[in-house]
């Protein structure tokens, strides 16, 4: 490769249709050599130059296999750590744009769930009666910090299967960030209210008092996904209301209420494969992501489907949409001329634990 600094600057005011041109440029300069990640939620004018799409662990799964030198992910910072810790040591994983963050993940940083565990150490033996529980949505140093907590990690698909693993070796868990995929996995389990406590980090103990965490089966933390957040019960309602021949269907990262209400609750793999096999002609109301809600209606709608977002706000995930096609361009003329931007590299030693962690979860 020639060696040629391109600075952003020379991409923020080009217009979008100029970056396609650009992309598929440096795509064709850079050939086998990269391989372009796209998540579901990834707006539309990214997600169309992707070699592979899906959620965050399959991609990051599948990129590990390919040849490519760079993995390229368009999604957020999270997903990109996962990708680099999973990937071999030949490959290179770049994030287009480093502010593209998770604002759920952001809700359990290694600081305080560290002090979390102290604090529950003050009250229980948390090695010997708690397991740490990370969604994969978190940083690579909480996945670390389950792997040497002989913890694990989890998707909205494995959830439960990953709780019954953590609860055969000890009885209470810890489940972070996101406490609507752990309350509504627990429930599902048969885990009742009383036996679920939400571990408030910015208050001593969790804001809990030392009986209910001995009484807790499961402690949540209170973190929550902004998108996921802003459907109702209401609008399910609304929906029965109007087309009461019509299904619901939503991520479990939605609230409790807006589950139960749900016909179907499932993972984004989930929410895609029920849609396309159900029969022609259906209505469906979903919960999850408005990138991936208008990319599927589209798809579906030959079909007679007719695919409507929950929420009557315009909702999706803004910090995933920071990847635009002028930092898609940006970042790919920039390899293609030989420099490696915003390169992704979680320390070796998190790297390792966080291994273990996704191992657990993948063995088992």
């Amino acid at each position: 490769m020639e060696t040629a600094v391109v600075n952003f600057s020379q991409f923020s005011g080009l217009a979008d249709g100029d970056c396609a041109g650009r992309i598929a440029a440096a795509r064709g300069r850079l050939g086998e050599r990269a391989v372009l990640l796209a998540h579901h939620y990834q707006r539309a004018d990214v997600y169309r130059h992707a070699d592979l799409t899906g959620d965050s662990l399959k991609l990051s799964r599948l990129a590990a296999q390919t040849e490519a030198e760079v993995i390229v992910f368009c999604g957020v910072h999270f997903m990109a750590e996962v990708a680099d810790i999973l990937s071999s040591e030949r490959q290179t994983v770049v994030l287009p744009d480093l502010a593209a963050g998770c604002s759920m993940a952001d809700m359990a940083s290694l600081a305080k769930v560290e002090r979390a565990w102290r604090e529950l150490g003050e009250v229980l033996d948390a090695d010997e009666e708690i397991t740490p529980v990370t969604y994969i949505n978190s940083a690579a140093d909480l996945k670390a910090f389950c792997g040497r907590h002989g913890g694990i990690v989890c998707t909205s698909s494995n959830a439960a299967d990953i709780l019954r693993w953590g609860f055969a070796r000890r009885p209470k868990a810890l489940f972070f960030p996101d406490q609507h995929l752990g309350r509504w996995t627990a429930r599902t389990m048969g885990i009742g209210a009383d036996e679920i406590a939400v571990w408030d980090f910015d208050r001593p103990l969790g804001g809990l008092s030392e009986s209910e965490i001995r009484r807790a089966k499961m402690l949540l933390w209170k973190g929550f996904c902004s998108v996921h957040q802003m459907f109702r019960p209401e609008h399910i309602r609304k929906f029965r209301g109007e087309h009461p021949e019509g299904f619901v269907i939503s991520h479990p990262e939605c609230c409790e209420e807006v589950c139960e209400l749900s016909d179907y609750v499932g993972s984004t793999e989930y929410i895609i494969k029920t849609i396309a096999a159900a029969p022609a002609n259906t209505r469906w109301l979903v919960g999850t992501e408005l990138n991936l809600v208008q990319r599927i209606s589209r798809e579906f709608a030959p079909e007679g489907k007719v695919v409507k977002f929950m929420s009557p706000m315009v909702c999706m995930c803004s910090t995933m949409a920071r990847i635009d096609p002028q930092h898609l361009a940006w970042c790919l003329e920039s390899l293609a001329n030989g420099e490696i931007v915003n390169r992704i590299k979680v320390p070796a030693e998190d790297a390792a634990h966080a291994k273990t962690a996704l191992e657990r979860m993948l063995a088992y």
